[in-house]
């Protein structure tokens, strides 16, 4: 693509006889971008982009978002289809390596992921240097980074076959890890992975099993767990996988590139959103103050936000709300819980805002947090873990993201550039003489 332009724009700045054209590069679908990649040098010029939600850093065939028409491919698939009927080993498959696998394929990768579940038997002392009221999000931060110091036999990012290896560590890894620091925190024995389970069954068996009694994963919670992984698997150049890329383009290692977006994901703003949902159904209570809490989100000096609601990129229903919402009844139902209050609380919540024109003229739709932290709620999970299931599964995204941009002949080190608004150039003063 980065090199076949469909048309150019020409630039001249004020007061100045230099022109240069700027190509237009088209993508497979979605909006072309200007190759801006001579401004500086040709005309000595920026673009001032904050926050970078109208530029387009990097060149990727992982996955498309249309936000307008709440459209979400990975590979050409969309995630309504991969949510319905592929399991979450199958998508990471697809995210790695470009195509759906066939069952000799998906046989194969499911059997390399199985060779690594397991740790380093030293890595399980890092977990006792933590406070057990420590953040699990903080303990697979640093226990995920500590992974290079133990694994030096894939740290070679040139090497295609240590990409490979240290791709499936990851994805096979990173449950591990983070049930153990849920386990660590409770003061609970870490329980091993077992085999003979999927990826999903591991991951709640390795949270929930103790070794005192046999412990069966419900199948329909293991689906419900799948579907979200899922779902969450990847998400286009957002905060964290841009920070895995930026990092990555350093050259440094894959376990602290991702160790990096295990901690960009961390903030409230990205990874935080569905902790913050049963938070604010929490604070409003009941059906009855919907309509107070309503007014004080309409209300620009009330500092009251919908969360849950509205998404930096989709200006549409999120497509990955829809499969949450179902999953969320098939949970509930499966647990027998019937009449849930936060469930009710929601579906309210979620009825008056669609059908207010505030809402709609905003177009602040449901996104997919707005269900995902009722069904983890339900199924025991605290809220402290929420974020580190959305890591569980972005890791595939990110070590995906992480692998094409090594790949890429154009990566370069990533270097930001600012628009400098500081003082000019002055002479130092020396004490005795500052006013």
């Amino acid at each position: 693509m980065s090199g076949t332009a469909i048309g150019s724009v020409t630039v001249t700045l004020n007061g100045s006889d230099h022109a240069i054209k700027l190509p237009l590069l088209p993508g497979t679908i979605g909006p072309s971008v200007f190759d801006i990649r001579k401004l500086y040098p040709e005309l000595g010029v920026f673009t001032y982009d904050p926050g970078y939600g109208g530029t387009a850093a990097c060149e990727s065939k992982i996955t498309y978002i249309d936000g307008d028409e709440g459209i979400l491919l990975h590979r050409g698939y969309p995630i309504d289809q991969l949510a319905e009927k592929s399991t979450f080993l199958e998508v990471a498959h697809l995210l790695l390596n470009g195509e759906l696998p066939n069952e000799a394929e998906l046989a194969a990768f499911e059997r390399d992921v199985l060779l690594h579940t397991m740790v380093h038997e030293q890595l399980r002392q890092f977990y006792n240097g933590f406070r057990r009221d420590a953040h699990p999000m903080a303990v697979i931060c640093g226990v995920v980074g500590a992974l290079s110091a133990f694994y030096h036999d894939s740290l070679d990012v040139n090497n295609p076959v240590h990409r490979r290896i240290s791709a499936f560590r990851l994805i096979a890894k990173v449950p591990t890890i983070a049930a153990w620091a849920y386990k660590y925190s409770l003061g609970q024995p870490f329980m091993y992975p077992r085999n003979d389970l999927g990826y999903a069954e591991n991951f709640l068996y390795m949270m929930n099993a103790v070794p005192a009694e046999p412990y069966h994963v419900n199948p329909v919670l293991a689906r419900a767990m799948d579907r979200i992984l899922i779902l969450h698997a990847d998400h286009e150049q957002n905060a964290s996988t841009s920070t895995v890329r930026l990092a990555g383009s350093t050259g440094a290692n894959p376990f602290a590139c991702v160790a990096a977006g295990i901690a960009s994901l961390w903030g409230p703003a990205h990874g935080g959103a569905n902790e913050a949902v049963l938070k604010m159904l929490a604070e409003i209570g009941s059906k009855e103050a919907i309509p107070d809490f309503i007014a004080k989100v309409k209300d620009k000096n009330s500092n009251v936000r919908l969360m849950g609601f509205g998404h930096r990129v989709y200006k549409n229903y999120d497509p990955r709300a829809k499969i949450m919402e179902r999953t969320c009844h098939e949970v509930l139902d499966e647990l027998g819980i019937k009449d849930d209050p936060l469930l009710d609380l929601a579906l309210e919540l979620e009825r008056i805002a669609l059908h207010d024109e505030y809402f709609i003229s905003k177009k602040l739709y449901p996104n997919v947090d707005f269900y995902s932290g009722i069904i983890l709620k339900a199924m025991g999970i605290p809220t402290s873990m929420f974020t580190v299931l959305f890591a569980v599964a972005r890791t595939v995204g990110w070590i995906s993201q992480w692998k094409e941009m090594m790949e890429d002949p154009l990566q370069r080190i990533g270097r930001p550039r600012q628009l400098y608004t500081g003082h000019p150039q002055r002479d130092y003063v020396a004490l005795d003489e500052r006013g």
